[in-house]
Protein backbone atom coordinates (compact mmCIF):
# COMPACT_ATOMS: atom_id res chain seq x y z
CA UNK A 1 0.00 0.00 0.00
CA UNK A 2 1.23 3.48 -0.59
CA UNK A 3 1.74 5.97 1.94
CA UNK A 4 -0.66 8.41 0.81
CA UNK A 5 -3.49 5.74 0.49
CA UNK A 6 -3.42 5.15 4.09
CA UNK A 7 -5.36 7.65 5.43
CA UNK A 8 -8.16 7.40 2.56
CA UNK A 9 -8.33 3.89 3.13
CA UNK A 10 -9.10 4.35 6.89
CA UNK A 11 -12.01 6.56 6.07
CA UNK A 12 -13.38 4.23 3.66
CA UNK A 13 -12.87 1.43 5.96
CA UNK A 14 -14.62 3.91 9.06
CA UNK A 15 -17.40 4.42 6.86
CA UNK A 16 -17.77 0.72 6.00
CA UNK A 17 -17.57 -0.31 9.63
CA UNK A 18 -20.53 2.34 11.22
CA UNK A 19 -23.06 -0.17 9.29
CA UNK A 20 -21.02 -3.54 9.73
CA UNK A 21 -19.30 -3.30 13.05
CA UNK A 22 -19.70 -0.17 15.06
CA UNK A 23 -17.02 -1.17 17.16
CA UNK A 24 -14.49 -1.62 14.75
CA UNK A 25 -15.61 2.06 13.42
CA UNK A 26 -14.76 3.39 16.91
CA UNK A 27 -11.50 2.31 16.53
CA UNK A 28 -10.92 3.46 13.15
CA UNK A 29 -11.82 6.68 14.03
CA UNK A 30 -9.52 7.12 16.84
CA UNK A 31 -6.56 6.02 14.99
CA UNK A 32 -7.41 8.88 12.16
CA UNK A 33 -7.64 11.41 14.66
CA UNK A 34 -4.43 10.30 15.50
CA UNK A 35 -2.97 10.36 12.43
CA UNK A 36 -5.01 13.07 10.45
CA UNK A 37 -1.57 15.82 11.11
CA UNK A 38 0.67 13.12 9.63
CA UNK A 39 1.72 14.06 6.72
CA UNK A 40 2.08 11.22 4.06
CA UNK A 41 5.55 11.38 2.94
CA UNK A 42 6.47 11.09 6.24
CA UNK A 43 5.13 7.58 6.47
CA UNK A 44 7.78 6.60 4.53
CA UNK A 45 10.95 7.85 6.41
CA UNK A 46 12.41 5.67 9.08
CA UNK A 47 11.43 7.62 12.27
CA UNK A 48 7.61 6.65 11.36
CA UNK A 49 8.20 3.28 9.91
CA UNK A 50 6.60 1.34 12.47
CA UNK A 51 3.35 3.72 12.40
CA UNK A 52 3.36 3.07 8.57
CA UNK A 53 3.29 -0.96 9.52
CA UNK A 54 1.09 -0.49 12.55
CA UNK A 55 -1.31 1.50 10.10
CA UNK A 56 -0.83 -1.14 6.97
CA UNK A 57 -1.64 -4.00 9.35
CA UNK A 58 -4.91 -2.50 10.92
CA UNK A 59 -5.94 -1.75 7.48
CA UNK A 60 -5.28 -5.28 6.57
CA UNK A 61 -6.98 -6.93 9.72
CA UNK A 62 -10.49 -4.56 9.54
CA UNK A 63 -10.70 -5.78 5.79
CA UNK A 64 -10.75 -9.35 6.94
CA UNK A 65 -12.89 -8.53 10.08
CA UNK A 66 -15.57 -6.85 8.15
CA UNK A 67 -15.25 -9.95 5.23
CA UNK A 68 -16.51 -11.95 8.28
CA UNK A 69 -18.99 -9.45 10.19
CA UNK A 70 -20.51 -8.99 6.87
CA UNK A 71 -21.82 -12.89 6.44
CA UNK A 72 -25.44 -13.41 6.62
CA UNK A 73 -24.86 -16.01 9.06
CA UNK A 74 -23.20 -17.56 11.91
CA UNK A 75 -22.75 -20.85 9.86
CA UNK A 76 -20.83 -18.81 7.20
CA UNK A 77 -18.75 -17.12 9.48
CA UNK A 78 -17.69 -20.98 10.69
CA UNK A 79 -17.06 -21.86 7.38
CA UNK A 80 -14.72 -18.64 6.75
CA UNK A 81 -13.04 -19.14 10.28
CA UNK A 82 -12.37 -22.84 9.11
CA UNK A 83 -9.72 -21.86 6.67
CA UNK A 84 -7.67 -19.89 9.08
CA UNK A 85 -4.74 -21.69 11.11
CA UNK A 86 -5.86 -21.96 14.91
CA UNK A 87 -3.09 -18.53 15.39
CA UNK A 88 -4.72 -16.80 12.71
CA UNK A 89 -8.60 -17.99 14.22
CA UNK A 90 -7.66 -16.99 17.80
CA UNK A 91 -6.15 -13.68 17.00
CA UNK A 92 -9.76 -11.98 15.07
CA UNK A 93 -11.70 -14.81 17.24
CA UNK A 94 -11.00 -14.20 20.53
CA UNK A 95 -7.99 -11.20 20.99
CA UNK A 96 -9.22 -8.72 18.45
CA UNK A 97 -12.02 -9.12 19.27
CA UNK A 98 -11.73 -8.25 22.67
CA UNK A 99 -9.86 -5.25 21.73
CA UNK A 100 -12.36 -4.29 19.32
CA UNK A 101 -14.73 -4.11 22.17
CA UNK A 102 -12.61 -3.44 25.56
CA UNK A 103 -11.21 -0.39 26.83
CA UNK A 104 -7.18 -0.81 26.15
CA UNK A 105 -5.19 1.02 28.73
CA UNK A 106 -1.88 1.31 27.10
CA UNK A 107 -3.52 2.53 23.86
CA UNK A 108 -2.70 6.44 24.31
CA UNK A 109 0.74 5.07 25.95
CA UNK A 110 1.80 2.98 22.87
CA UNK A 111 0.37 5.48 20.54
CA UNK A 112 2.75 8.03 21.43
CA UNK A 113 5.76 6.08 21.01
CA UNK A 114 4.67 4.74 17.35
CA UNK A 115 4.33 8.49 16.57
CA UNK A 116 7.62 9.58 18.37
CA UNK A 117 9.27 6.98 16.81
CA UNK A 118 10.12 5.56 20.00
CA UNK A 119 9.38 1.85 19.15
CA UNK A 120 12.11 0.21 17.66
CA UNK A 121 11.34 -3.20 17.99
CA UNK A 122 15.05 -4.48 18.99
CA UNK A 123 14.38 -8.35 18.95
CA UNK A 124 13.11 -8.20 15.20
CA UNK A 125 15.38 -10.40 14.05
CA UNK A 126 15.19 -13.05 16.96
CA UNK A 127 11.40 -13.12 16.56
CA UNK A 128 11.60 -13.76 12.50
CA UNK A 129 14.27 -16.32 12.93
CA UNK A 130 12.17 -17.83 15.54
CA UNK A 131 9.03 -17.77 13.17
CA UNK A 132 10.87 -18.95 10.41
CA UNK A 133 11.80 -22.26 12.12
CA UNK A 134 8.32 -22.84 13.43
CA UNK A 135 6.72 -22.80 10.67
CA UNK A 136 9.52 -25.04 8.65
CA UNK A 137 9.10 -27.36 11.86
CA UNK A 138 5.16 -27.57 10.85
CA UNK A 139 3.71 -24.82 13.14
CA UNK A 140 2.21 -21.34 12.57
CA UNK A 141 2.78 -18.17 14.05
CA UNK A 142 1.23 -14.97 13.93
CA UNK A 143 3.31 -11.61 14.97
CA UNK A 144 0.54 -8.25 15.63
CA UNK A 145 1.90 -4.92 16.92
CA UNK A 146 -1.82 -4.70 18.82
CA UNK A 147 -0.71 -7.73 20.70
CA UNK A 148 3.10 -6.63 21.34
CA UNK A 149 1.97 -3.71 22.68
CA UNK A 150 -1.53 -3.86 24.44
CA UNK A 151 -1.51 -7.80 25.52
CA UNK A 152 2.19 -8.54 26.09
CA UNK A 153 2.33 -11.37 23.51
CA UNK A 154 5.41 -11.24 20.39
CA UNK A 155 3.96 -13.81 18.63
CA UNK A 156 0.93 -16.51 19.10
CA UNK A 157 1.81 -19.79 18.09
CA UNK A 158 0.13 -23.29 17.32
CA UNK A 159 1.79 -26.86 16.57
CA UNK A 160 0.42 -30.35 16.16
CA UNK A 161 -2.37 -29.99 18.84
CA UNK A 162 -4.04 -26.45 17.17
CA UNK A 163 -3.80 -24.78 20.11
CA UNK A 164 -3.00 -21.08 19.99
CA UNK A 165 -0.03 -20.19 22.95
CA UNK A 166 0.16 -16.50 23.61
CA UNK A 167 4.81 -16.40 24.01
CA UNK A 168 6.75 -13.65 25.32
CA UNK A 169 10.52 -13.58 25.06
CA UNK A 170 12.81 -11.83 27.47
CA UNK A 171 16.31 -12.35 27.05
CA UNK A 172 16.47 -10.64 30.93
CA UNK A 173 18.75 -12.06 34.23
CA UNK A 174 16.31 -13.62 36.52
CA UNK A 175 17.10 -10.47 38.82
CA UNK A 176 14.53 -8.61 36.68
CA UNK A 177 12.28 -11.00 34.82
CA UNK A 178 10.22 -11.46 37.96
CA UNK A 179 9.06 -8.28 37.99
CA UNK A 180 8.40 -8.30 34.37
CA UNK A 181 6.84 -11.75 34.45
CA UNK A 182 4.38 -10.42 37.14
CA UNK A 183 3.44 -7.34 34.97
CA UNK A 184 2.80 -10.26 31.68
CA UNK A 185 1.09 -12.35 34.03
CA UNK A 186 -1.56 -9.29 35.06
CA UNK A 187 -2.19 -8.12 31.51
CA UNK A 188 -2.87 -11.69 30.20
CA UNK A 189 -5.56 -11.56 32.95
CA UNK A 190 -7.10 -8.08 31.89
CA UNK A 191 -7.27 -9.72 28.32
CA UNK A 192 -8.78 -12.93 29.72
CA UNK A 193 -6.03 -14.72 28.18
CA UNK A 194 -5.71 -18.58 29.39
CA UNK A 195 -2.89 -19.78 27.51
CA UNK A 196 0.67 -18.10 28.04
CA UNK A 197 4.05 -18.39 28.16
CA UNK A 198 6.82 -16.12 29.56
CA UNK A 199 10.12 -17.41 28.09
CA UNK A 200 13.35 -16.36 29.32
CA UNK A 201 16.02 -17.51 27.08
CA UNK A 202 20.33 -16.48 27.33
CA UNK A 203 21.52 -15.10 23.54
CA UNK A 204 24.85 -16.03 24.97
CA UNK A 205 24.08 -19.97 24.49
CA UNK A 206 24.42 -22.27 21.75
CA UNK A 207 20.91 -22.77 19.74
CA UNK A 208 19.42 -20.45 22.04
CA UNK A 209 16.48 -20.01 19.24
CA UNK A 210 16.04 -23.90 18.60
CA UNK A 211 15.54 -23.80 22.26
CA UNK A 212 13.02 -21.00 21.96
CA UNK A 213 11.15 -22.92 19.08
CA UNK A 214 11.21 -26.20 21.14
CA UNK A 215 9.51 -24.72 24.09
CA UNK A 216 6.84 -22.84 21.88
CA UNK A 217 5.50 -25.77 20.11
CA UNK A 218 5.98 -28.11 23.03
CA UNK A 219 3.81 -25.97 25.22
CA UNK A 220 1.34 -24.75 22.91
CA UNK A 221 0.63 -28.46 22.48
Amino acid sequence: MQAQDIKQTLKSLIKEASTIDPSLAKRLEQIDRWVKDVKSGSLNGNTKRFLRLFLEQIIKDSRLWLDIQALASPEEQEVYYAKMTATEKYWFRELFAKWLKENDPKFIIWRQKLMAGEFRQEDANLLNSVVNSIEIRGGTVIKRYIADLSMATDIIVSSRQDKALCIQLTSLTNKYSQEKSDAWENTLRFWAIERGLFLNYNPGKNDFINKIVNLSLHNSD
